[in-house]
Formats: C-alpha cells, structure tokens, sequence
C-alpha cells in the first residue's frame, strides 16, 4: 500500500514524522527574531486586543467604539465606507449606494470630531484602514489630537498606507503607482518628526491572502513588498534605522494551524536579513512587528457558529507565532457586518486565550518542535524563490505593473476553488457535513438615509467655514504636489480648515492623474 501524500494549501508536502532540522540556538529577542521580537513576549505584556469596527455615520461607530472599550478593548481599529477610501465625498454621484456601507463615512475633520468623541487620543492606540487616502484620514487624527490637546510625540497608532497590494489584490487605488509611493515616502518623512510614535505603514499580507493567495505567496509578495518600500524611502535619502522601526506588517490567518504558525516565524527571520541587508544596523529597524486578523474569507454563511471554532483555532495560531496585535471576525460576517454580540464573543475568544489557555506563560511555546522548526524552513525557502524573481524583475512595482503577481494570486485562487468544488479539500458545512435548512440569522442591517445625512452635513460645512481659507490651502497643496516638496503640512492645514476629504483628493488627482 502507498504512503498518502499530504499537502498543505502551499504545496508544501506534509511528512509523516520529522527529525531536526538545525539545532535552535537562537533566544527569542534577538536577530533573527524566529522566537519572537520581545525576550519575555506575552510575558511581559500581552498582544493588543483589537476590534475592527466602523459603519454608518461617525456618531453610530463612536458607539460601538465606546462599547468595545467597556468590554475590554485595548486599541481601536477602524474601517472606512468605499468613498472614503477612495478619495469621493459623502455627497458625489460615485458614492452612490456604498456610504456608510463597508466602513464609517468621514467627510472631513468635523466626522473625525464625532468618531472620537469621549476618547483620548494620546491615551489608546489606533488603527486605521486606509490606503490612498491616507495622508488626509492621518492628517485629520493630527488635526484632533492637536484640538485635544494632545502631545503629538505620544500619539500612536497605525495607517496601513499599503498601496501596493491595492494595485495587486485589493482595489481601492487612486494614483498611478509612482506618485502613489512619492506620498507614502512623505508621509514617512513627516511622521518620523512630528509624529515618532506612529507606525507609518502597515504592509499587508492580508489582502493578498483574501484574494486567494496561499500563504507562501501571502509571505513572499507581502515582504517583497516591504523591500520596496525600505528602497523607495532610501532613495529619498531618509535613514533605514529610523524610519524601518516605524513600519508595521498586517497578516492573515488562516485554518491551517501550523503552517500560519510557520509563516510567522519565517516572516520575521527573512524581514531581519532584508532590513540588515539594505543597511539596518539598529535591532528595533530589523524587527518585522505585526497585526493579525483571522482570515474573512474563511468564514462560511452556512452553519455561521461553526466560525466561532475556525476564529479560536486561527486566533491561537496567531498568538503562537508571536503577533502583536489581533483582531477576530465575528461569527456573523459572512452574511453582514458584525452585531453586536458576535462582535463580543470574538473579543471575548481573544480574553479566554489570553487568560485561560496557558499558552502566554512560556515565550516560544513551539520552539524545538520538528515539524514547525522543518516547516518554517520551507516556508522560506518557497517565499524567497518568489522575491528573488521579483528582484530579477526590478522590485514589487515592476511586478504589479507587469501583473505577474496578478496572476500568481488569480491561479492559487483558482485552484483551490476547485479543491473546494471536487471535495478534495474539506469545508465543514460546505461540502461535507452540510444540512438542508440553514438558520436565518439576524443580519446586521445599515440605512440607506445616511447618504442624505451626510450630503446636508456637507452643505451646512460649506456655509459655516472660512471658504477663502480653504480655497488658499487647496492652491498651496496643489504648488507643493506639483514640486518635490513634502504635502503632508498642507494636507493637514487644508484639513484644518475643514477642506472636505474629496477636495483634497480632488486637487492631488489634478496633479498626479487616475490609475
């Protein structure tokens, strides 16, 4: 009889048993940072407990934020409507059916006022879900910190500002390619002055994982990526040991307990040689330090409480392979954004692991573990034949531009499509295990009135500001576009002049064209 051959979703073949690999004399803290980027980990301090949530009007969403941080919601994480994310306000035609929808509609400062109303910036964390907007929704935050009276050395927080895998996975570009990457650089250039304490990007596996990548490729094009960006800045002549510490990472996980475990740990091992490669000498520049959030397109709308157990299972994967900050998906979210409760019982499967489970109480629980020590290795191996292409290529621009990792993720999607539809990859509910009569669940519904709501907001904004002000701020911010000098300071006067986020993005359109 045969030996079954086992495979995972990266292609990567599974052996019956393993034996060592190389003897570990690494400690967790230290370059490479395998075990871990802290030498006492959860130890120490726990990861951050985040909850993504955003929806309808600012004032509906500072609801839910209040709500979480009763519950016991260490930072918060925001979503942004469509326009908002690429660049429309409330009130254009191309709004149209998506405000509110996805994400919290925020037309300009006055929003941001609303959303964090009863919050203090320089007391939480906060994440920010925003790419080719950016430079506005961070300038807004700016703009309110400095109303509250906020120490601008202490605020921290997050953008993800990832335009890449936009281009590649995801969608919600404005800008070519090029000046795209000239407003992250600027952004990296402010920040590390005014504002030192903020992760400046948060370069997203996530996205690519969610498009259908495998995990292999989520790895490789996500730190393919980042070399871009490390080479981007340096070419702005900005120091890797200064700017790198302030770079972030976002990752997916998914169902396959060790092999996201293994990609963590091969994560932060090859992002310590690119940084040291391209000139980090400082450790804190060399620390790949990252986000998770348990994989969206995991979740079934068949049987949905079955996502309760998919979520725990990833979530535990997640904190095994030593990430920083976590966010669960609600058990409902295959069909609505999430109530509620389901928004509860996932902060609530993050407080169990952390207090319950026991596995925060050693640093590296899985270390010297044969199987996971072989298949981080792998995991390196196949990611690094991935970006050595890349580089052949000229970097992650050129390989976008070209649509070769297009079209790596459109394949793998494919194919596992296709495992799904023959059953040779089991879906619990799915294709096996299925039941005739699904439970109708309570959706989580969002009024399509709050485009009206928002258009009048912006009517009464237009009345009530200093319109010549804004017309001046706008002019400026189009000369400094136009130059080599760095917008970040005119976006945040234009905000403060409460400029509406779809003139701003209007004016930068003017200047760098529509991809």
């Amino acid at each position: 009889m045969s030996e079954k051959k086992i495979v995972n979703s990266s292609g990567i073949e599974i052996k019956p048993v393993y034996t060592m690999s190389n003897p570990q004399k690494e400690m967790p803290g230290s370059f490479p940072f395998t075990r871990g980027i802290q030498k006492d980990m959860y130890r120490g301090k726990l990861w951050t407990m985040r909850q993504y949530a955003g929806f309808s009007t600012a004032a509906e969403s500072n609801k839910r934020y209040h709500y979480l941080l009763n519950q016991g919601t260490m930072g918060l994480s925001v979503a942004f409507d469509l326009p908002t994310q690429i660049g429309y306000d409330s009130d254009h035609e191309m709004s149209e059916g998506e405000v509110g929808k996805v994400g919290v509609a925020i037309d300009s400062l006055k929003d941001m006022e609303v959303l964090f109303d009863g919050i203090e910036l320089e007391k939480i964390t906060t994440s920010m879900t925003i790419n080719a907007t950016a430079s506005i929704l961070l300038a807004m935050y700016i703009a309110l910190a400095k109303k509250q009276g906020a120490d601008l050395k202490q605020i921290s927080g997050t953008i993800q500002n990832d335009i890449l895998k936009e281009y590649a996975a995801r969608g919600t570009y404005i800008y070519p390619p090029k000046p795209s990457m000239r407003i992250i650089t600027d952004i990296f250039e402010y920040c590390s002055k005014e504002v030192p304490k903020w992760n400046t990007i948060s370069i997203s596996g996530y996205h690519i994982r969610e498009a259908g990548s495998t995990a292999v490729q989520e790895l490789a094009f996500t730190l393919a990526n980042g070399k871009a960006y490390l080479r981007a800045a340096l070419e702005k002549g900005l120091d890797i040991n200064v700017f790198a510490k302030r770079l972030s990472f976002f990752f997916n996980c998914h169902n396959n307990f060790f092999e996201e475990i293994a990609k963590f740990r091969a994560a932060r091992r090859m992002w310590a040689h690119i940084t040291k490669e391209l000139g980090a000498t400082d450790e804190k520049a060399q620390m790949l330090r990252f986000h998770t959030q348990t994989g969206g397109s995991t979740l079934t709308a068949q049987q949905p409480l079955n996502n309760v157990i998919r979520v725990t299972n990833q979530a535990m994967a997640a904190v095994l392979g030593g990430t920083q900050s976590l966010h669960t998906n609600g058990y409902d979210e295959a069909l609505s954004l999430p109530t509620e409760a389901a928004a509860k019982i996932a902060l609530r499967t993050q407080q169990v692991i952390a207090f319950e489970s026991g596995v925060t109480d050693t640093v590296d629980p899985l270390a010297g573990s044969f199987f996971v020590e072989n298949l981080t290795d792998e995991m390196e191996r196949a990611a690094q034949d991935y970006i050595d292409k890349i580089d052949v290529m000229g970097g992650s621009v050129e390989a976008i531009e070209s649509g070769y990792i297009q079209n790596e993720i459109a394949a793998a999607a494919y194919q596992y499509q296709v495992e799904i539809e023959e059953a040779s990859r089991i879906l619990v509910g799915v294709n096996k295990f299925t039941q005739e009569a699904e439970t109708v669940m309570e959706a989580f519904q969002i009024d399509e009135s709050i485009r009206k709501i928002q258009s009048d907001q912006i009517s009464v904004l237009k009345t009530e500001r200093n319109n010549a002000a804004v017309e001046k701020a706008l002019k400026e911010l189009k000369a400094a576009a136009s130059s080599e000098t760095n917008i970040m300071p005119f976006i945040l006067t234009a905000v403060e002049d409460y400029a509406t986020l779809g003139e701003i993005a209007d004016v930068l359109r003017s200047v760098f064209g529509e991809y």
